[in-house]
């Protein structure tokens, strides 16, 4: 795939040529979607729409640190829709990940959860945004071990994916409705890159391939 790619971070250590390399990344300079390695994060940027920000992923900081300490837990609809009940805590895969919400909420409430992403850019700010939540002191030890990526279609990979999950979790509608115009914005850029919101027939052929034992 092809991307502007740029270092911000100024030590000259070719980490941004080896993430490209490990995600199958071509720079173009005149690509109008930039990937920047920060001195902070991985994030993805519009270049002609600076004002809109990147879009990283952070599993620390920010509103998924605020939703995992003051959300609903096992009250949020994403744990109610794979049938978290008592002690039944589902081993989940998320056929929809985009920036890992709803699969870090689940994680959070103790279910075991892998992502399924294709998109290389969008796999690698989650892979980013994993291994930053991994060293975290707080979260690390419990997010190693329930939350993981898998850089896949999730059309082609739930048909050899070991374990078998007890629940496949899709959200076709993703991104979700916000009230900002800019995150508005933002989501019309991360989709440009994303590029597999799931349609009703996506969704089908996802049933298709293999069914779980129990949610969908």
């Amino acid at each position: 795939m092809q991307i502007c790619l740029i270092d911000e971070t100024g030590t000259g250590d070719g980490a941004l040529s080896v993430l490209a390399a490990r995600w199958g990344l071509e720079h173009d300079e005149d690509n109008l979607m930039a990937l920047v390695l920060t001195p902070e994060h991985l994030e993805l940027r519009k270049r002609d729409e600076p004002k809109l920000g990147g879009i990283f992923v952070d599993f620390v900081g920010g509103a998924m640190a605020h939703r995992r300490k003051f959300g609903g837990g096992r009250g949020e609809a994403v744990a109610k829709a794979v049938g978290i009940k008592g002690d039944y805590l589902p081993d989940v895969v998320d056929a929809t990940a985009g920036l890992g919400r709803d699969a870090f909420v689940l994680a959070s409430v103790g279910c075991r959860v892998r992502m399924l992403e294709r998109n290389p850019v969008v796999a690698a700010l989650l892979d980013d945004g994993l291994a930053r939540g991994y060293a975290d002191a707080e979260i690390g030890g419990w997010l190693q071990e329930r939350l993981q990526l898998i850089h896949a279609s999730s059309l082609t990979a739930l048909t050899d994916i070991t374990p078998r999950p007890q629940v496949v979790y899709l959200d076709p509608m993703f991104p979700h409705k916000q009230k900002s115009a800019l995150v508005k914005k933002r989501c019309v850029s991360f989709s440009r890159w994303w590029g597999r919101i799931l349609m009703p027939m996506d969704c089908w052929s996802l049933r298709g391939c293999w069914r779980p034992n129990a949610w969908w």
